[in-house]
């Protein structure tokens, strides 16, 4: 095994007996040295691809789905060489398919990594390896032989891990598809971090069409990642827009079959591909008119609800958008795992909640994954929190880049609005009285015609309470009441008066009696004529009392 990392480890401080009358007290401690085995990158492959034949076999997804969940960690050590030997391992000997893997350009393009820095990789996990003194692990300091036996042991254990794969193959003895195409997809990931993006998007469509022609229930989830790194190469060359025909027709066959993981990630590269082209009313129709299972993967649900958070910002829908980003926080990864998606995510949403009159909390912007993404943000929330028209434009400017590759550029651009009715409310609070000509200077607009729609927008939408005198061209702050001169706490009385009311009425409609309660005291027919006689003697006595109540009237 190559490039096993060793761990020291301290012998116990314990009283043992010398030979020749030595002393216990005496010894020293020694450190020896055990090897530590760790699999390298092309075992973690060849296991990998043992799953998939398990899964297969056992007709169990989650084998596959738990090989899916490596790639983000594996994709990071691949290179050539390491994908050379795992090619050579993975498949039986005279496989004409692995022959053919190791002779298509896909692979011969790949650059070489080279010596140093995988020595200085070995290196660093080497140093990262600590194991901790256990008494199965300690090894005495004189025992030579003992070495040497457990040198054996662990050279035979390597040996026998190494000739433990044996590769899954189908019933021509090849490799099966799954395994093929789980090493085609790793092709294609090594591709792509190579910078090879046009030979990764053809071998990535080559590849969809082989799945499209095995057509194996078993290759559901190795398909859907397929497609997903299919439309990523695209995008990256800008031609996303080009699979939107193919998108339509595999979503249709995926839903005949009941392929819930490719449905829901073809739905969401569909919904990506319209928002990138801006084709908003084709993203509308397909939420509306398909239904999203959220429940066959967490990760494609969060994307879903990025994605039908960002069409509902555009439509002025912005309560629902809320909703929908903030569902997609709660839901997204953690902050290690994706920070560029996190980050995405909360710019969306800081600007979604400024559109709905609301001011982000100032905790949002202190976290570690955030502080430095969202700086340009947070000024643009700064000039909407006070009003601050002139800084609201300085800071547009400033990042106007990057608000433009976060497509967050026209959205900011409806907030100008808002700054300038926080600056119209502070204006008819500081001043009772002032002409538009200087509302236009404060507010940095064009003209006092402007000026003048937009201050009697703000009154008839209940900004701010004043009046404009047309002729004297000034704006006249109402001053405030008393709100007890009013109507309104006789409105408010009246409301929750009514309120109260209508909880009682639907509290005793909502009342409900079982029949005959009254009759389960009478168990049985016997308690019942006993209980009837008593009534009966009651009566009785009762008629008694009464005539005898007569005589008071002689008094």
């Amino acid at each position: 095994m190559a490039n096993v990392p060793t761990a020291k480890l301290q012998e116990p401080t314990k009283d043992v007996e010398k030979k020749d009358g030595e002393e216990s007290g005496s010894s020293t401690d020694k450190e020896v040295k055990v090897q530590v085995p760790v699999l390298t990158t092309e075992e973690e492959i060849l296991n990998n691809i043992t799953l998939i034949g398990r899964a297969v076999t056992t007709i169990e997804p989650r084998f596959t789905i738990r090989v899916l969940r490596t790639l983000t960690t594996l994709r990071k050590k691949l290179d050539k060489d390491v994908l050379k030997k795992a090619l050579d391992q993975a498949f039986p000997k005279g496989s004409k398919t692995g022959q053919q893997l190791i002779a298509s350009p896909i692979f011969d393009n790949l650059p070489s990594a080279p010596a140093p820095a995988q020595a200085q990789a070995s290196s660093s996990s080497s140093d990262e390896m600590v194991v901790d003194p256990t008494p199965s692990t300690t090894i005495a300091a004189g025992d030579g032989a003992k070495k040497d036996e457990e040198k054996k042991d662990t050279k035979e254990k390597e040996a026998s891990k190494k000739k433990a794969y044996t590769p899954p193959v189908d019933a021509s003895g090849d490799l099966l598809p799954e395994g093929v195409m789980y090493l085609r997809l790793l092709l294609i990931l090594a591709n792509l971090d190579a910078g090879k993006i046009n030979e990764a998007g053809e071998f990535a469509l080559e590849t969809t069409e082989l799945i499209s022609s095995l057509n194996r229930r078993t290759m559901d989830q190795i398909a859907a990642k397929v497609w997903f790194y299919l439309a990523r190469s695209y995008e990256l060359q800008g031609r996303l827009a080009e699979l939107q025909p193919a998108f339509l027709a595999v979503r249709q066959t995926a839903s005949l079959r009941k392929d819930e993981t490719l449905e829901v990630t073809i739905i969401n590269l569909l919904l990506r591909s319209y928002l990138a082209s801006q084709q908003y009313d084709q993203a509308d129709k397909l939420i509306a008119k398909s239904t999203f299972l959220g429940a066959a993967n967490q990760a494609q649900t969060v994307r879903w609800l990025f994605y039908a958070g960002r069409l509902r910002a555009i439509q002025l829908n912005y309560s629902q958008a809320r909703s929908y980003l903030q569902t997609a926080i709660r839901r997204a990864p953690k902050d290690e795992v994706a920070p560029g998606f996190v980050q995405l995510i909360h710019k969306y949403f800081i600007i979604v909640v400024l559109l709905t009159g609301v001011i982000p909390d100032r905790a949002l912007f202190r976290k570690p994954v955030l502080k430095q993404a969202l700086l340009p943000y947070f000024q643009i929330v700064q000039a909407v929190r006070v009003g601050d028209v002139t800084g609201f434009q300085q800071a547009f400017q400033a990042h106007e880049a990057v608000f433009l590759a976060d497509s967050t550029h026209f959205l900011i651009l409806r907030l100008r609005h808002f700054v300038i009715k926080t600056a119209l409310r502070t204006i008819t609070l500081a001043y009772s009285r002032i002409s538009l000509a200087d509302v236009c200077v404060k507010l940095h607009l064009d003209s006092e015609e402007d000026t003048e729609y937009i201050v009697a927008k703000a009154i008839k939408d209940g900004v701010i309470d004043a009046t404009i005198d047309h002729q004297g061209g000034y704006m006249q702050s109402k001053v405030a009441r008393d709100v007890y001169e009013t109507d309104e706490p006789q409105n408010q009385f009246n409301k929750r008066v009514n309120f109260c009311t209508q909880v009682y009425n639907e509290s005793v409609r909502a009342m409900r009696y079982p029949p005959n309660a009254h009759r389960k005291e009478l168990d049985t027919a016997a308690d019942a004529r006993e209980r009837d006689r008593e009534i009966a003697q009651l009566i009785q006595e009762t008629e008694n009392d009464a005539d005898d109540m007569d005589d008071m009237g002689d008094i």
